[in-house]
């Protein structure tokens, strides 16, 4: 099975999980733009380092709600987390952010069972690598997302 970094499609769309106690996508909304910090897994910092501008950021709400409920995008690509300073035994930053801005909640959340169940999502890194925070979407996966949630 392909590791998830080795997925990261030419379009570059990404799913991020937030627990929405903790920063929901409809705070996103009403702040229109927000700094993406607190990740501090190996591999989740790796799909922020390959975020750029523009790209299509899928926000997932962990918790008791375990659904798709909007879409981002990427307005600044990876920058050192000011919060964080510290570099990896290689010399580069360790910890990175990116600036988010909201583009829209779905029409309708696409929750994890609908996801699982999905036989064209069956390989997504959300059902796959159920740990990781942020991950990279490919376009047929995006696809799928773009229909569930009712996003054109």
């Amino acid at each position: 099975m392909p590791r998830p970094s080795a997925r990261v499609p030419a379009s570059k769309v990404w799913l991020v999980k937030t627990e929405p106690s903790e920063y929901s996508f409809d705070r996103l909304a009403r702040a229109k733009r927000a700094i993406w910090d607190g990740v501090s897994n190996a591999q989740a910092i790796i799909h922020l380092r390959g975020m750029s501008e523009g790209d299509r950021v899928w926000v997932y709400h962990t918790g008791d709600e375990k659904a798709v409920v909007g879409l981002a995008r990427v307005v600044r690509a990876a920058q050192p987390d000011p919060q964080r300073p510290g570099l990896t035994a290689k010399g580069e930053v360790k910890f990175v952010v990116v600036e988010l801005e909201a583009v829209g909640p779905t029409a309708r959340a696409v929750t994890l069972a609908e996801i699982k169940a999905h036989p064209g999502l069956k390989s997504f890194p959300l059902v796959t690598h159920s740990r990781l925070s942020v991950m990279p979407v490919s376009a047929a996966e995006d696809a799928v997302i773009s229909a569930l949630g009712g996003i054109g």
